[in-house]
Parts: C-alpha cells; structure tokens; sequence
C-alpha cells in the first residue's frame, strides 16, 4: 500500500448495486423498489426488487433481467459467487424506507412486531402516520397505535383484492 493511503471500508453493495441499478430502472420507466444482498444457507442472493404504478410485465422483467446482467458482469461489484433475481415487489409489499411509507399512508397495512404487545403481535389497521423513528396506524375508530419501527419484524401492505368476487364476474362473463 502507498505511504499515506488509507486502507478504507469496502463500499456497501447493496449501494453500489443500488447505483448501477437506479440508471437503467429509469430508463425503463421503472423504479427501484428494494435491493437486498442476503444469505441463505450457503448462498448469496442480490434481490432486485422493481415496480411501477401501473403493474409490470413479465417482458419488463425479463427485459431488465438481461440489462443488469449484462451490467453486472462488466461492472463486476459483487467478490463472491451469487444468484440474481428480479422481481416485483408484491401487492403485499414490505415498506422499507421513508418513501415507501409516504406513498402508501391512507392505505391498510400489517405491522408484525419482533416481541407481542399484551400477547398480540400482528396489527392491521390504517397507516395514518410516519417518520423515519414510528409508524402510526388507525385500529378502528377510536384505537391508533403508534410503534417505534424497530420493534416491527416488518411493516406491509394489505391485499384487499376480493379474489372469490373477481373469480364469480369471470365466470359469469
């Protein structure tokens, strides 16, 4: 090592993925949701997790699928050997960062706690408040609660999608 050079701290990869991510999403109309770098068992998976409002496609998918490999082979960010999946957040999607919490208030979401609360430790009601400490959701009428958000395992939105009433107007059709 030169005289003088620092021996620093390897950049974070879910930021650097996150950098090279970001450019092509935007590109194609689409944005990043979530990149996650975790282990399982023995291996590594980098999770990319794209969405956009109207829904995507499997072609959209695909089509970004090609476009970070390619990426990611000459960029070459990642020393270990790993998966990598694409994919959409879900409609019952985990809210993770600042932003997520702010589109979706007014919508009905599932905190699930790490410890029970009085031996409760799921709670769906409507996101009504958040910051980057709490998270605040309408119970009913008259209970809210707010939770430090880390003490929730996670925070998602709620699919009330009425999946036997669309399958009845499918069938009647």
């Amino acid at each position: 090592m030169p005289s003088g050079a620092k021996k620093g701290k390897k950049p974070n990869t879910v930021a650097v993925v996150t950098a090279l991510a970001a450019p092509v999403a935007e590109r194609m109309g689409l944005t990043i949701w979530d990149v996650r770098f975790e282990k399982e068992g023995s291996s590594w998976f980098l999770r990319i997790f794209i969405d956009k409002d109207e829904g995507l496609t499997m072609g959209e998918c695909e089509a970004y699928t090609r476009e970070m490999n390619k990426l990611l082979d000459e960029a070459d960010p990642i020393d270990q050997s790993y998966y990598l999946e694409i994919g959409s957040p879900g409609v019952e999607r985990e809210l993770t960062r600042d932003w997520h919490f702010q589109k979706y208030l007014g919508s009905e979401v599932t905190v699930r706690l790490i410890r029970p609360v009085d031996g409760v430790r799921d709670f769906t009601g409507v996101l009504t408040a958040s910051d980057e400490n709490g998270v605040t959701i309408q119970l009913d009428e008259e209970n809210e609660m707010t939770f430090e958000r880390s003490e929730a395992a996670y925070v998602r939105l709620v699919d009330n999608y009425d999946y036997a009433s669309a399958e009845l107007a499918e069938d009647s059709e």
